[in-house]
C-alpha cells in the first residue's frame, strides 16, 4: 500500500505530525509499537491545557484517538526494515509493506542497550549496532545475534549470506522460529562480553562461553536511530542530526522529538511534529 506520508511512532511527535499531513489532505499512516516512554509517565502537570495534570498513558492513548478521528491510518505495527527507493522509502513491518515519498521517525529516544558486562566497553571493537553497516566486515566468521523478536530475526536474516555461522542469543527469552542451515539458537541468559582489543567470546550464565568474531545487538524494537544509521543518515552519538525543517541528511527522511536530542519535552516533540509536517506539506505542493 502507498502513502504520502508514513510516520513511525505515535507519541506527541508522531501524532501531531498526522494532524497537519492529514489536514492537508496527504495520505498518512502512523506505526507503532506499544513502547512509549510517555506512556509510562504517571503524571504531566506541564503541559498546557490540563488545569489538574494528566497521566502519560491518557495523553498517549487521547493522542491516537484524535489522529484515528480525523482519518489517519494507525496501526500497531513493529517496523522491522526501512530502505530507500526511487520515488520514496520502503517501510517493512512484521505483517506488512509500505511505500511512502515521506517518512518520519518519531519514535522516541529508545534505549536497547542491554546492562551486560562488556557490551558498551567493545562497542566499535565487535559489538555493532546495525547489519547492515556492520555485516560485510564478518564475511566468513562466527557470529551473535542479541535479541529474539522480530527485530532481530531481521537482523539475522542480513548476516546469514555473510557469516559463517550465526549464533542467536535470547538472553532467555522465548526463541524466535528462523530456518537456516548456518543459524543456532542459544536461550540461556547472557552474562558477559568478553574480550581485551575485540570481541572474543560471550559468557553465559552458567559459566560456558561461545566462542565469537562479532554480536549484533538487536533487543527490543528498532529505534529512530537504528533505521537512520541504516540509510546512512547523520547521527551524532545516538540523536539524528536534522536541520532547521526537521529533515535529515537523506532527502525525504525526517526525526522529531526525544531521536533528535534537546529538551526531552512534549511541548518541544509537539513543536517539532509540526515543523517536520508543514515542511512536507509544502515542499509536496511545489513539486
Amino acid at each position: 500500500m502507498e502513502y504520502d506520508v508514513v510516520i513511525i511512532g505515535a507519541g506527541p511527535a508522531g501524532i501531531s505530525a498526522s494532524l497537519y499531513t492529514k489536514r492537508a489532505n496527504k495520505k498518512t499512516l502512523v506505526l507503532y509499537k506499544d513502547d512509549s516512554s510517555l506512556e509510562k509517565a504517571t503524571e504531566i502537570d506541564n503541559y498546557y491545557g490540563f488545569e489538574n495534570g494528566i497521566s502519560g498513558k491518557d495523553l498517549y492513548e487521547n493522542g491516537i484517538k484524535q489522529a484515528k478521528n480525523i482519518g489517519v491510518d494507525v496501526y500497531e505495527e513493529e517496523v522491522i526494515k526501512l530502505e530507500k527507493i526511487p520515488d520514496g522509502f520502503l517501510i517493512i513491518t512484521s505483517k506488512n509493506e509500505y511505500k511512502s515519498k515521506y517518512v518520519i521517525l518519531a519514535t522516541g529516544n529508545k534505549k536497547n542497550k542491554p546492562k551486560i558486562k562488556g557490551i558498551k566497553e567493545l562497542e566499535g571493537k565487535g559489538v555493532s549496532y546495525c547489519a547492515i553497516c556492520d555485516g560485510f566486515f564478518y564475511r566468513g566468521k562466527d557470529v551473535t545475534v542479541l535479541g529474539s523478536g522480530d527485530y532481530a530475526i531481521s537482523e539475522t536474516n542480513d548476516l546469514i549470506n555473510l557469516a559463517n555461522s550465526i549464533t542467536i542469543l535470547t538472553n532467555g527469552e522465548k526463541a524466535p522460529e528462523i530456518r537456516a542451515e548456518n543459524v543456532k539458537i542459544e536461550t540461556r541468559g547472557v552474562t558477559a562480553i568478553n574480550g581485551t582489543e575485540k570481541v572474543e567470546a560471550v559468557e553465559l550464565e552458567d559459566g560456558s562461553t561461545i566462542k565469537t568474531d562479532g554480536v549484533f545487538v538487536a533487543q527490543g524494537v528498532a529505534g529512530s536511530t537504528e533505521f537512520a544509521k541504516k540509510l546512512g543518515a547523520l547521527v551524532n552519538k545516538d540523536k539524528i542530526v536534522v536541520n532547521e525543517n526537521m529533515e535529515t541528511s537523506i532527502k525525504g527522511l525526517y526525526a522529531c522529538g526525544d531521536c533528535v536530542g534537546g529538551l526531552l519535552q512534549v511541548a518541544k516533540a509537539v513543536h517539532e511534529g509540526v515543523i517536520a509536517a508543514m515542511n512536507i506539506i509544502k515542499t509536496n505542493n511545489v513539486n
